[in-house]
Parts: C-alpha cells; structure tokens; sequence
C-alpha cells in the first residue's frame, strides 16, 4: 500500500524559507510523476511543481523562481524548497504521485496517491 507522508510546515513570516518533505513508501521501483499541490480555505486545489522520473520539472508561475522541487530517489523523498514566502502561500501543502506515463503535469486528476498534507502559514 502506497503511503506519502508530509513534514516540514508550520508558521513563517513574510521573506522567510521552509523545506517540505514527503516521505514514500509501500511500492517497488520508482514513481512516474511527483508533485506538490496546495489548497488554502475556500480555494481550489492547485499544482505548485512538479517533476517526472527523468529529473523535468515545472511549476505554477506563481512560484517561478521562489519554490524547488526535488527527489531523493535513495530515500524515496521528495522535497519543495520554499524561498521568499508570501502570505498568499498559505495553505494546505500536499504531495501526490503516479505511475501512469506519459504525461506529468500538475493536473490533479492524474494523481492517485495522495499524503494527508501540511499546513503552511505565512505571516505579513
């Protein structure tokens, strides 16, 4: 059984930096596509980044030049980078995997595995 589990969020003020972590396991081999989603009170869930098993990664432009995502692969963890935090970053954060190529993109309609997810706080 597929398990993501998320760490890494809490409260920060406005400029400063967090590093979210998600923790897989329960399969064999390697995830097609990993992401981070967030969702904040009364909003849709929206892709923030994410990237395939050959390393490609994109993001929402609102995160362009701020947010990292990356993957350990020998850890089987992946991680978003958070620079520069804005109040409207706050939100639930989210990782999410598949296993079905081709495509990876941040449309969670392609997700099938989800982790319970970490609230971010950003503070003015």
């Amino acid at each position: 059984q597929v398990q993501l589990v998320e760490s890494g969020g809490g409260s920060v003020q406005a400029g400063g930096s967090l590093r979210l972590s998600c923790a897989a396991s329960g399969y064999s081999g390697s995830m097609y596509c990993m992401a981070w989603f967030r969702q904040a009170p009364g909003k849709e869930r929206e892709g923030v980044a994410v990237i395939g098993s050959a390393g490609s990664t994109t993001y929402a432009d609102s995160v362009k030049g701020r947010f990292t995502i990356s993957v350990d692969a020998a850890k089987n963890t992946l991680y978003l980078r958070m620079n520069s935090l804005k109040p409207e970053d706050t939100a639930m954060y989210y990782c999410a995997a598949h296993r079905r190529p081709p495509f990876c993109s941040p449309s969670r309609y392609r997700f099938n595995y989800w982790g319970q997810g970490t609230q971010v706080t950003v503070s003015s």
